[in-house]
């Protein structure tokens, strides 16, 4: 038996559609059944710091809602300002089955040369808390609210090594009040705390676990908070926006990252889960009322542009400090 050419386009074409069919098959399939083994949460820094505590905990809490049907497996693998742990992610192009949280360092060390992957490298998945700075006074300053800033030309501050959030606020607070406030940099939070309330310098930009406990104190006042809303810790302290300056908006994102390339059904799905952690009591007890954190879910898309902006923002501020061309 002999085909024509019709014969053999419409075989053909049938033969095309049953390979299609069988292939979505298969992805639909694998699809169902991820994750099928343990997950590896990729830690870029030592035991007992934030990027650990944040971690450990996210795991913990999809542990004990039996959110996934596999084990996370929290991995400290630290070096490089996080360039070796983010590098172990990175690496892993396409594979599901590696997390890492994302920090400062997964922003500046890649722009200081110091690491072979920046966020590019990555997939965000969601992010799903977020953390504010305050900025605050000793009590004894003279300083009542932000504007009395203006009264002085220049002004200290202390942070932990050159390139940090806290330098990166005091040049966009130097920029929109017209002032100048110069970045002392300390080898660890204690010593800027220390230097802030010994009036060594004169204004601190700090975390809210930070700040809360001075402040409760009666040791340090604070004049405004770096979120685009009131954080519901502090109600009390009003947002840079709400006093006339909307351009100083930075809270450093609490979000996991995979690999490059892995499946669109792999972001969905953790975004799923992900919200579901967001949104329990679990989290909020064990993370955001521990830490003072502000509740936040933010999807794949929305993280990835903020991750894009926040990169952007140390980019041009390094840039400006003469630290990188």
């Amino acid at each position: 038996m002999t085909y024509g050419l019709s014969n053999f386009v419409k075989h053909g074409r049938a033969v095309g559609l049953g390979l299609l069919t069988a292939a979505a098959i298969a992805v639909s399939a694998a699809a169902a059944e991820y994750p099928d083994k343990d997950i590896k949460m990729i830690i870029p820094f030592g035991a007992g710091g934030g990027s650990d505590t944040l971690a450990r905990t996210i795991a913990g809490v999809i542990e004990e809602m039996k959110l996934i049907p596999v084990k996370i497996l929290p991995e400290n693998r630290t070096g490089g300002s996080g360039a070796v742990g983010y590098s172990a992610v990175a690496k892993e192009k396409g594979d599901p089955y590696h997390l890492a949280t994302v920090s400062v360092s997964f922003f500046t060390t890649p722009l200081l040369g110091g690491s072979p992957v920046s966020y590019k490298d990555f997939t965000p998945l969601a992010a799903i808390a977020q953390s504010p700075y305050i900025m605050v006074v000793p009590t004894s300053s003279e300083y009542q609210k932000l504007d009395d800033l203006k009264k002085t030309p220049r002004f200290t501050t202390g942070t932990t090594g050159v390139v940090s959030d806290a330098a990166l606020l005091a040049k966009m607070t130097s920029n929109a009040l017209g002032i100048q406030i110069d970045s002392v940099p300390f080898d660890g939070e204690g010593e800027v705390m220390g230097a802030l309330l010994g009036g060594h310098v004169n204004v601190g930009f700090l975390n809210p676990s930070e700040a809360m406990a001075q402040m409760k104190a009666g040791k340090l006042r604070p004049l405004a908070i770096t979120s685009a809303e009131r954080s519901p810790a502090f109600p009390d302290i009003p947002t840079f926006k709400e006093l006339g300056y909307g351009e100083i908006l930075h809270t450093q994102l609490r979000g996991l990252v995979m690999p490059a390339d892995v499946p669109p059904e792999v972001v969905t799905y953790w975004e799923g889960v992900l919200q579901k952690v967001a949104t329990s009591e679990q989290w909020k007890k064990q993370y955001i009322d521990r830490f003072h954190d502000i509740p936040d879910y933010v999807d794949a898309k929305g993280f990835k542009e903020v991750l894009e902006r926040t990169n952007a923002r140390y980019e041009t501020m390094m840039k400006e400090l003469g630290i990188i061309k």
